[in-house]
């Protein structure tokens, strides 16, 4: 890649393996990259540059990747022959954790950049045009990071922010702590001067992230009460920027759910009634395997302070099966706090051993097809909560807040506060607002409506 190819216009394809983190970390690299004159292109086979920003949760997550990157080198090899190029950056959470191993399973990458070094992007490319070698940069600066990025540009009514990156817990089954690093918080300023850009954009609804959202801690804005803010805090003043209607939060941890929070979800109205609050296992023993830092019983009793404080709010959780030592006792204790909590919606995975980790060495793996077996009871068992849960809408009036035309002519798609879709008939004007819609019915994946008139009242 030439100095003078980059200055020419240029197209981008970024595909986003993962969490919410890797969308909003694409959306970025996108607005670094179009001051160079990059346009996004819709598929690899229109783009010159191609990146991959991964996963490395999960064992398939990380071998999706090498098997995209060997599509990827055949498109590579055509385009050469044919005089033109390509160039191939795999980014996030596998290239921290495998970056040699990439540069030397894959060839064809001319670039593996860190989730915490993707700032320098744009220097990182001249680099490589300069050098016209491979460059392997996996560096943490998170702070600097978040210091020298550009203005983002947004396209729709919600917006995901970052105000928390990293992990100090350390679970044993986790690979985050070491592809992200430790915790660190972003500074009130930068967040509120973010999500004031994100509204005049037309953002209405914005999405608070972080490994661990609910360990952000930030000094107070002079003026304001109190040296050091929570989450709750902070929620509460970013509720008061004009244009932001809605508030969420994810991911947070068991163990960071503060009193202030809790009262922030009582007291403050923009936060939507939708907490996700993994719990991972429902056997002491095994969340001590994992590392998690809490019990059960402490599960239990925050999920119920937390729904005495608001008493409609909803519950989405993740959960494992299968760790190592995990009994038919254990998961029978899993089952058993899934039936007591209710969930509207969870996520589950069989667990898998990631290299590097402690649980990757622990005795007592559990055998795959009593994994396969307890994964399927377990989906069973959530499937009919979500289906319930849906099913309670049906004759309630619900604020949605539509944010994309649907597939059928005059349909728009909007989302309730519990983060279900809801397709409604509705002019495009309407894009971009909340509002009434009559629930009148559930598919497998999304609630219908009916826009509201004046007046009326739910069934």
């Amino acid at each position: 890649m030439s100095t003078e190819r980059l200055k020419q216009e240029r197209s981008v394809f970024i595909r986003t393996y993962g969490c919410q983190m890797n969308v909003y970390d694409s959306e970025r690299m996108i607005g670094l990259l179009k001051p160079l004159g990059y346009d996004v292109a819709p598929t690899p086979d229109d783009a010159d540059l191609v990146i991959l920003n991964t996963c490395h949760i999960r064992e398939k997550a990380a071998e999706k990747v090498y098997s995209d990157l060997g599509r990827l080198k055949r498109l590579k090899a055509a385009k050469q022959k044919t005089g033109g190029e390509m160039s191939i950056i795999v980014a996030g959470c596998v290239a921290q954790a495998e970056g040699a191993e990439i540069t030397a399973r894959a060839p064809q990458v001319d670039m593996v950049i860190g989730p915490q070094a993707y700032h320098r992007l744009p220097e990182l490319l001249a680099r490589a045009a300069r050098e016209r070698g491979d460059v392997l940069e996996t560096d943490f600066a998170v702070e600097e990071k978040f210091d020298r990025l550009a203005a983002r540009i947004v396209d729709g009514p919600s917006a995901f922010l970052t105000i928390q990156e990293g992990c100090d817990k350390f679970c044993t089954f986790c690979v985050v702590p070491y592809t992200r690093g430790p915790e660190v918080s972003r500074g009130v300023d930068a967040i509120v001067a973010e999500a004031r850009s994100l509204t005049a954009q037309g953002v209405r609804e914005i999405t608070l992230l972080g490994q661990n959202v609910n360990a952000w801690r930030g000094a107070s804005p002079a003026g304001e009460v109190g040296d050091i803010w929570g989450l709750g805090e902070l929620c509460r003043h970013l509720a008061l920027i004009d244009g932001i209607e809605r508030i969420r939060f994810t991911t947070s941890h068991a163990r960071d759910m503060d009193d202030g929070l809790i009262a922030a979800l009582g007291e403050e109205e923009k936060l939507m009634p939708y907490l996700h609050l993994p719990v991972q296992a429902g056997s002491d023993k095994i969340l001590k395997a994992m590392n998690r830092g809490h019990t059960v019983d402490h599960y239990r009793k925050l999920i119920a302070r937390i729904r005495a404080a608001r008493p409609d709010i909803a519950i989405s959780g993740d959960f494992i099966v299968g760790f190592p030592s995990e009994t038919s006792e254990d998961f029978e204790g899993t089952l058993a706090l899934v039936e007591e909590i209710g969930y509207a919606s969870a996520y589950s995975f069989k667990y898998s051993r990631r290299p590097g980790t402690p649980g990757a060495a622990m005795p007592k793996q559990v055998a795959e097809d009593e994994k396969e077996a307890r994964l399927a009871r377990l989906l069973v068992l959530l499937e009919g909560q979500r289906a319930d849960f849906n099913r309670a809408m049906i004759g309630k009036i619900m604020p949605i807040l539509l944010e994309k035309r649907g597939r059928h002519e005059g349909q728009l798609v909007g989302r309730t506060p519990y983060l279900q879709s809801v397709h409604v008939k509705a002019p495009e004007s309407m894009l971009g607002l909340i509002a009434s819609a009559h629930i009148e019915g559930v598919t497998p994946n999304a609630l219908a409506g009916r826009l509201t008139t004046d007046g009326e009242a739910a069934a």
